[in-house]
């Protein structure tokens, strides 16, 4: 089962009744957190936003967000809105349309909410709740408390969604109180730009976010440094936070992430003479050490790793200074470290230039942060490809940060992508790929971001890939991938099973019928059977399934390898999939109705 991730905005900043003030954060703040929580190097959602909507589209919108989840899911679903109570205690949130005395009628009520996360079949549900609870309300309202507080956290978490599901809440204050001043609000509580999503906008764009520096920003990391970002900006306002987790729920990826390596010490012998008085044992358990440092097996390299950096800072000058040689030949030497793609025509398909790590294994381990959007990584034996977006044009100048055990490295990229019509005149030449090491691709970065890998046997080196002719005026297009053929495959399987479940339907009715005219002679087996019904049934059932699963193939291998589509085909495929889907599950519930009919109703006519 693959898993997704979703998410739903909910921003609304005016009003149809003149009591609810006009909010000045939701709007911005929503386009702000859609693009974090889209960018595949952050968030990886597919976001969608509903912005000033009525209480019933509201409601809409949320239900069919929670339907048709699978365990694997991960929902983010974020309220930028008014937040009303009324006066039995019931949290509401405002629609475009939110009359204060109609509370029920016109606002969406958090038990709402809270009863489609406990019947989501959505593995782990997150909501955030960025609202403005200072009144909002005219003061002679009869159906909301004029004052007090909102402990906005006991409406969600005295409901826990079912046993095994994950759920977290997190709001932006827990109690403030209203407050009016001749039917209006007072200054102090008008809406101001929202400190709260800023802040979690902030961390995730950033990484700052990633307090422990593992590359993924966990809630927990991002709960913390939203809190103290909250409170350093408005020492009144304190965010919340509830949750009931199993394991830890990563939000976003970080380009902040680093090396780590759970380090084998060294054996108890070769500790023991490097605290020896006899100077040749300590200089000789340093050699010891320095060979262990370059041991393909990475564990085993950080621990003697750890301990010569030790020695280099408490020993003798002499044993010192050996042990710190030591370590230098374990920082990070990629070449080339800059790389020029010169003039490359818009619209082409991305080029490519490879670096090579060089050193023993530790050194050749370390992960590669592209510091722009433009740039992306990917690991190979050798070291690392870089390949460059050509889509917008202009000069193109950034950096890749390689982060080790011991160091940091930058390798600077240039490029100038020129309009389409021009032919390349600098080149965008690949380098040759060779070295004695193995990629793999981890975990530690977001996105493009690569783990450089070790590997045992050196391979051979890499022959310089040719570098297309690219004819002037044009430019040679990413190979396609089968995402949006299958797409068409999975619609027309659909629509084959929906006809074939018409003439199912048809050849039924008219042994149905035929039945009836025998009266206690006929047998609906024979009628059935002369008209054909199971026939087109049978292919009903096993294209309706063709279709699902072609689609599921299409829709996979379409976020397996974004670069192979553009955001045209992309847009297409998953539009038809999801068509062939609404197609192709009904018919194939109806015809799995009908077999059951059948073989249950078979007998007593």
């Amino acid at each position: 089962m693959t898993a997704s991730r979703h998410a739903l905005i909910i921003a609304n900043d005016r009003y149809t009744d003149h009591g609810l003030k006009k909010l000045n954060a939701p709007a911005q703040d929503a386009a702000a957190l859609e693009k974090v929580l889209h960018d595949p190097h952050i968030g990886d959602f597919e976001v969608e936003v509903v912005h000033n909507a009525s209480a019933d589209l509201m409601r809409r919108r949320i239900q069919r967000f929670f339907n048709e989840r699978s365990r694997a899911d991960t929902l983010l679903l974020h309220f930028s809105c008014h937040g009303l109570k009324s006066e039995s205690g019931e949290l509401y949130f405002a629609a475009s349309d939110t009359e204060p005395p109609l509370l029920a009628a016109t606002a969406v009520p958090s038990q709402f909410v809270r009863s489609c996360m406990a019947t989501t079949r959505a593995g782990r549900t997150v909501l955030f709740l960025d609202c403005c609870y200072g009144g909002a309300f005219s003061k002679g309202s009869a159906s909301v408390r004029a004052s007090g507080d909102v402990n906005v956290l006991e409406s969600f978490a005295k409901d826990e969604p079912d046993s095994g599901r994950g759920w977290a809440v997190i709001t932006a204050s827990d109690s403030m109180e209203y407050a009016f001043e001749d039917n209006r609000l007072t200054e102090n509580s008008a809406a101001r730009p929202s400190v709260f999503t800023h802040a979690v906008v902030q961390g995730l764009e950033t990484g700052e976010a990633d307090i422990d520096a593992d590359g993924k920003v966990s809630l927990d990391d991002l709960y913390e440094y939203v809190y103290r970002h909250v409170r350093e900006q408005n020492p009144n306002q304190r965010p919340k936070k509830a949750a009931e987790l199993h394991g830890e729920l990563h939000l976003a990826h970080s380009r902040r992430g680093r090396i780590k390596i759970a380090a084998i010490p060294s054996p108890p012998a070769l500790k023991a003479a490097l605290s020896s008085d006899a100077f040749l044992e300590r200089q000789g358990a340093v050699l010891e050490l320095d060979k262990r440092l370059r041991h393909p097996e990475l564990p085993r390299a950080e621990g003697a790793r750890q301990h010569l950096e030790e020695v280099a800072r408490n020993d003798v000058e002499q044993i010192a200074d050996l042990a710190a040689k030591c370590l230098s030949d374990i920082r990070l030497q990629p070449a080339p470290d800059h790389l020029d793609f010169g003039r490359v025509p818009q619209g082409s398909a991305p080029p490519k230039q490879s670096v090579t790590m060089h050193g023993p294994p530790l050194a050749r381990h370390c992960v590669a942060q592209p510091q722009q959007a433009w740039l992306r990584v990917d690991p190979t034996p050798g070291g690392l490809d870089v390949h460059i977006d050509t889509t917008a044009e202009g000069h193109l100048s950034g950096d890749i940060v390689l982060k080790g055990v011991a160091d940091e490295s930058v390798i600077h990229v240039e490029a100038v992508i020129t309009p389409a019509h021009q032919r390349d005149s600098g080149g965008s030449g690949t380098g040759p790929s060779n070295g004695s090491t193995k990629a793999t691709q981890g975990s530690a970065g977001a996105g493009h971001t690569a783990v450089i890998g070790q590997s045992k046997t050196p391979p051979p080196p890499a022959k310089p890939p040719v570098t297309p002719t690219v004819p002037s005026g044009k430019a040679p297009p990413p190979p396609p991938g089968p995402a949006l053929a299958l797409a068409v495959a999975a619609l027309a399987l659909a629509v084959t099973a929906l006809i074939t479940l018409v003439l199912a339907i048809q050849s039924a009715v008219a042994a149905i019928m035929d039945r009836s005219d025998a009266g206690v002679y006929g047998n609906i087996e024979d009628n059935v059977r002369e008209h054909g019904a199971l026939t087109p049934l049978t292919v009903c059932l096993i294209t309706g399934a063709a279709a699902l699963i072609t689609g599921a193939i299409a829709r996979h291998d379409l976020a397996a390898r974004r670069d192979h589509y553009t955001g045209q085909a992309a847009g297409r495929t998953r539009t038809l999939t999801s068509i062939a889907k609404g197609v192709a599950i009904p018919a194939l519930v109806l015809a799995v109705l009908a077999g059951i009919t059948y073989l249950v109703g078979s007998g007593e006519w």
